[in-house]
């Protein structure tokens, strides 16, 4: 076997094969040999045919099952006596040889990666607190998820449920199926397409109105995305939200038995510490993420980002399997996906060496540690644990998460932190 190994690229590579005649005909009668056993002739008897009979019959079929098997094998033997490592499957092509035959593999190799200046990094992290307004922000969303409504004879507002008939037309084509019929759109909770809901405010009850709203560019049905449509509207009826007192009652729904508000604002605030100090956490890991994938440049192989694409489009494909239409009727671009995927790549190429230079084992009592932390928030905790803890691949995403933090760790042992205060709302909106 001959190898040749072409560069044609910073990651490319062509590495063309070649096996002798030899080889191929070796192989060839072994399997021929095999085959007179086997196959039955008209004529003779199992296993008396002649084998220059088989070879004729089964010659061109047997060859060709020789040279796949052969390429299957001599190219990973062809790759370890070049030292390469492909990233992805590799391009085969069969090119004509009068003695033997040879191929062509095109790959392309994982990248060389110098991890010098992981050592200087530059991290911003956020710090903030909950305050008193926070707590009292928080409040008024519970009370708002127990509102309820009131019938009102006056115009509709923002905040206000409306009952409707409606029916929409775009181009000529009713896409409402007739008209809809008893539907009610809360005004300015974004239900509906931009503009539709606005249409809404100041109509009354048995008040009609006819009016265009253009669908979103990526809008989920490709027939409707960034096009005109007619819309005409009937309000049955207007209703205004109706918030409820924080007084024992409301208090004791959210499971604080003594009914009191300094009880329940200790405990609203508790809750809001503990999503703050997950999101500090981790808008501190992005930090630090995004540092060390400006640090260490990386040419990332096209191989790993088209399968880190699919893998972030397969929930999309999902969706469109359950609603019963084509992908492409999503309206999705694979360019809309090739950023994020890039830099997915390029930090897991990057984390990848680390943990191997730096010898960075996976903690399993850190682990566990993450499984509780994320149990805690559930009526029963140890279900929880027990769950993840039965089944290996149920734990492997929490694993991944804890090994990324133990080289967040390492990193930040070295990095220079920079501490910037910022608000509670700004990292939960964030």
């Amino acid at each position: 076997m001959q190898v040749f190994v072409e560069k044609t690229s910073e990651l490319s590579r062509r590495m063309t094969v070649s096996i002798p005649e030899d080889v191929v005909l070796e192989k060839m009668n072994e399997r021929l040999q095999a085959l007179v056993h086997d196959v039955k002739i008209d004529g003779f008897r199992p296993g008396k045919a002649p084998k220059h009979l088989i070879k004729k019959l089964y010659g061109e079929r047997v060859r060709g099952e020789i040279t796949s098997d052969l390429i299957q094998s001599t190219y990973l033997q062809a790759l370890q006596s070049q030292d390469l490592n492909p990233a992805g499957h590799p391009y085969i092509d069969l090119l004509e040889n009068a003695n033997g035959f040879k191929y062509t593999a095109v790959f392309e190799v994982y990248p060389d990666i110098t991890l010098d200046a992981v050592t200087s990094l530059a991290v911003t992290r956020a710090v903030a607190s909950v305050e008193d307004e926070d707590v009292d922000g928080m409040i008024e969303k519970l009370r708002l998820q127990k509102k309820t409504w009131h019938e009102v004879a006056r115009p509709g507002q923002a905040g206000d449920r409306v009952t409707l008939h409606f029916s929409g037309v775009c181009e000529t084509e009713n896409f409402t199926n007739g008209k809809v019929e008893n539907y009610e759109v809360e005004i300015g909770g974004g239900q509906m397409i931009p503009g539709f809901e606005d249409n809404l405010v100041g109509l009354s009850c048995d008040d009609k109105k006819t009016f265009a709203v253009t669908f979103p560019e990526t809008y989920g049905n490709s027939k409707l995305a960034a096009k005109e449509a007619q819309f005409e509207a009937e309000v049955i009826k207007v209703e205004e939200p109706v918030l409820p007192e924080v007084d024992a009652e409301f208090i004791k729904s959210y499971g604080i038995e003594e009914g009191t508000l300094e009880a329940f604002r200790e405990d609203v605030k508790a809750n809001l510490e503990r999503e703050l100090a997950n999101a500090l956490r981790s808008a501190f890991k992005t930090s630090v993420m995004n540092a060390l994938y400006t640090a260490v440049p990386v040419d990332v192989p096209n191989a790993l980002v088209d399968q880190e694409i699919e893998h972030m489009m397969k929930p999309y494909a999902e969706k469109a399997k359950r609603q019963k239409i084509k992908l492409e009727d999503l309206n999705l671009s694979r360019d809309a996906f090739l950023e994020q995927a890039r830099y997915r790549v390029a930090l897991g190429l990057i984390m990848s060496k680390i943990v191997v230079e730096n010898s960075i084992e996976l903690d399993e009592n850190k682990v566990r540690e993450a499984i509780e932390s994320l149990a805690v928030s559930y009526e029963k905790p140890e279900e929880v644990i027990r769950w993840y803890y039965a089944d290996k691949k149920r734990r492997e995403g929490v694993q991944q998460m804890v090994l990324e933090d133990q080289i967040v760790d390492y990193l930040v042992a070295q990095a220079t932190v920079t501490d910037a205060q910022t608000t509670f709302a700004a990292i939960m909106n964030n």
